[in-house]
């Protein structure tokens, strides 16, 4: 206890008259001035240019959504005035960095690149107060701020569970609230295709809707005999992507491959080794509807009927992911890789024969033929792929990055032979994971509390710290096999987005989990006020 009062005064948690300065993730450097700002309905908002038109209007937006006024755009004053600018830095090293002014006169945020300046107004959200008015005092501090991971992501799976486009677009704003700029987009699963494909219709009419889904855990103990359908237009799309984009948000759609890949191969059985073999029902799965030929599954867990190496394939694939490309800018595409069995392969005669044909090893080779394959279009057309950290197995394709999901080692691996990594391991970052040991919800198992996920650490031990530069950042997943819909996503999500912002944002040396959680006080009656659905034991240290 002695403990947590001293830290009640510790630098960051610091007072100014009556109002704390509790920021989430945590700045570099505040330091607390003398008096406070006003904001009233006549504070006028000043951009220097059309590029921090962007981070003005998100906090006059912010202001709407949530005080119910706005402020006018005008000329620069010297009191009364919110001024955005930025010095449009050429220096990479210090992307999103940004500082702040506040003072009883004015406020002033510069940043040194256009992200910087919308960080600069994700921190002035946070020093307003979390009361409603439409005077709003703001405590006079001097921030220098700047992010510790270039890579700070978010994961959500669509393809287990669909969730409405009004949502995603508000999963893009827990994003940007917590500083945090890429949003990896799960779209394709064995239990639905989520994505308009123009030149496979199918994929939607077919693929986006299972008959039924399991009750409880896998293998469940029935069904709930309800058609489960859903997917984004192209329009859709469009819109989310240039939404995320004006909070500097890059969307990585990931279309698995080639496993978790039952919902396309519903639709076109062509893609299966197999395609006359109906639909494998897993043991002890209550089933619904037809179960004669191909089928989505209604059930969670890993399927063996996986795509076919061959030429119908490869040709489906380059004809999706040119509709992907039009549709999502980010020089990343996610292809999966993981959870691939490869039984089907093995008796498969074309796959062997193709096995001995390419000179590859083994069936695990035939994996990374397959990947590869789909790299060499994807870079030939400008861009990147990204891996689950299976792909490793067989021989990693020559330019991919590694997402390090079971454990550590991958990531290492990657790391050692100089791969760009994005570390997600299970233990701190599968937001999937109970929060409380006496979790009051269903979900998928396993235990991770706030502090875990607070004292992570992307660096992992073991990875020589030349290497260690390939680590671009960290992001949590949250896959939705026990999450049918928004609020149970947010109720998993809150604390613990919380807790990963200052993991991916905040200097190591800086961090110190007793005096988070006396910030966490503020963030919780954020919480309140943006009407999020949060998991209270969270909170506290996860019991």
């Amino acid at each position: 206890m002695k403990v947590i009062f001293s830290l009640f005064f510790s630098s960051i948690f610091l007072m100014a008259g009556a109002q704390q300065i509790s920021i989430i993730p945590k700045p570099v450097k505040a330091t607390p001035q003398p008096g406070n700002f006003v904001i009233t309905n006549s504070t006028i908002i000043f951009v220097d240019g059309k590029d921090e038109k962007k981070s003005a209007d998100f906090f006059n937006d912010y202001l709407e959504n949530f005080y119910g006024f706005r402020l006018k755009t005008g000329k620069k004053t010297l009191n009364n005035c919110i001024s955005f600018s930025t010095k449009h830095s050429t220096d990479a090293s210090i992307k999103g960095h940004y500082t702040m002014r506040v003072s009883p006169a004015s406020i002033s945020i510069i940043g040194n690149d256009d992200e910087g300046t919308f960080y600069g107004a994700q921190t002035l959200t946070q020093l307003l107060p979390v009361e409603k008015s439409t005077s709003l005092r703001i405590p006079s501090v001097q921030i220098d701020d700047y992010p510790r991971f270039k890579y700070r992501g978010l994961m959500l799976d669509a393809g287990r569970h669909f969730m409405p486009a009004d949502f995603v677009k508000k999963y893009i704003d827990y994003i940007a609230l917590h500083k945090m700029n890429y949003f990896h987009w799960h779209l394709t699963e064995d239990q639905g295709w989520r994505i308009e494909i123009k030149k496979y219709p199918k994929l939607t009419e077919m693929g986006s809707c299972r008959n039924g889904t399991i009750i409880g855990h896998h293998p469940g103990t029935g069904n709930d005999n309800e058609k489960n359908c859903g997917f984004y237009t192209q329009e859709q799309i469009k819109e989310i992507v240039k939404y995320a984009s004006d909070r500097y948000i890059t969307v990585i759609p990931e279309i698995e491959m080639p496993g978790h890949s039952s919902a396309a191969i519903a639709a076109y059985p062509q893609l299966s080794c197999f395609p006359d073999e109906p639909t494998k029902i897993a043991k002890g799965v209550q089933w619904n509807g037809d179960s004669t030929g191909k089928q989505v599954q209604q059930s969670w867990g890993i399927y063996e009927d996986v795509y076919c190496p061959s030429e119908f394939t490869f040709k489906f694939i380059e004809d999706v992911m040119d509709e992907v490309m039009q549709l999502f800018p980010s020089e990343y595409i996610h292809v999966g890789g993981d959870e691939c069995p490869k039984s089907n392969w093995k008796r498969s005669e074309f796959c062997q024969n193709l096995i001995k044909e390419k000179g590859l090893k083994d069936e695990e080779g035939l994996q990374s033929y397959f990947i590869q394959r789909v790299e060499k279009y994807l870079n030939s057309k400008g861009r990147k792929i990204i891996g689950w950290d299976e792909i490793l197995e067989g021989g990693i394709a020559p330019n991919a990055t590694i997402m390090s999901w079971r454990g550590e080692k991958g990531g290492i691996d990657a790391a050692n032979q100089h791969h760009d990594v994005m570390m997600t391991p299970g233990d701190y970052v599968y937001f999937d994971h109970s929060q409380s040991k006496n979790e009051d919800s269903l979900t998928i198992g396993g235990y991770l509390p706030l502090e875990t996920v607070y004292n992570y650490n992307p660096f992992p031990p073991g990875l020589a710290e030349e290497n260690q530069k390939y680590i671009l950042g960290a992001q949590a997943n949250m896959w939705t096999e026990y999450m049918s819909n928004p609020r149970k996503v947010e109720y998993m999500l809150f604390p613990r987005l919380s807790a990963l912002s200052e993991v991916l944002w905040s200097a190591k040396e800086d961090k110190n989990f007793n005096e988070f959680l006396l910030r966490m006080k503020m963030q919780y009656q954020r919480y309140i006020l943006w009407k999020v659905n949060y998991n209270v034991i969270g909170i506290h240290k996860g019991e």
